[in-house]
């Protein structure tokens, strides 16, 4: 599995949204699909309220393909669905694929769950959710708190704690999260297809 992404880190905010495309590219397309995609990308990291696109490419001659889509919020990605170019992207990539894709759409902490690779969208138990956040808060705040929370000691309260709360959001949400989804995926996901 081959990952694409990218991730305009200064596009952060609290509401995000996240959708899961599944698609199963047509045999014989996958040249004509990978090319159609890097135009979509070009399309999709201009519009406004998009955070970041992911694209998960099958290995060992596969056929499907997952897209991880994450925008500001709803009223952002109700936009980008409504768009004529998007209609116009969601025909020409359904001329190159089989069947329609399975999105499903996914806000707060279990956006932060996607499978890597296993074609998997229904998040975690809450539990193991839980239990990974803690994994990746608590030692992502002692290392923060050691570093630019001393560098801000003297700070107002209020702008401290702003921006020590920006830098662990951030760092969770395009760092933290995404590789500990990766690590912890057999014991997030076991049990799912």
């Amino acid at each position: 599995m081959q990952v694409m992404n990218t991730d305009p880190l200064e596009k952060a905010g609290a509401e995000t949204l996240t959708a899961v495309v599944h698609r199963r590219v047509q045999s014989g397309r996958i040249a004509e699909f990978e090319e159609a995609m890097q135009e979509f990308i070009r399309f999709a990291v201009g519009f406004p309220g998009h955070h970041s696109i992911t694209v998960l490419r099958p290995g060992g001659g596969g056929r499907d393909y997952v897209v991880i889509d994450r925008f500001r919020n709803e009223a952002a990605r109700r936009a980008f669905k409504t768009s004529r170019q998007y209609n116009q992207w969601m025909d020409s990539l359904g001329r190159l694929t089989e069947g329609d894709p399975r999105i499903e759409e996914l806000t707060g902490l279990e956006g932060w769950f996607a499978a890597p690779g296993n074609g998997c969208v229904r998040p975690p138990k809450i539990y193991k959710m839980a239990i990974a956040t803690f994994v990746g808060v608590f030692p992502l705040s002692m290392v923060l708190d050691l570093t630019i929370g001393r560098a801000m000691h003297g700070w107002p309260y209020v702008v401290s704690s702003a921006v020590f709360n920006a830098c662990i959001v951030t760092s969770l949400t395009w760092v933290v999260m995404p590789a500990l989804t990766r690590i912890l995926s057999r014991w997030l996901f076991a049990g799912q297809p």
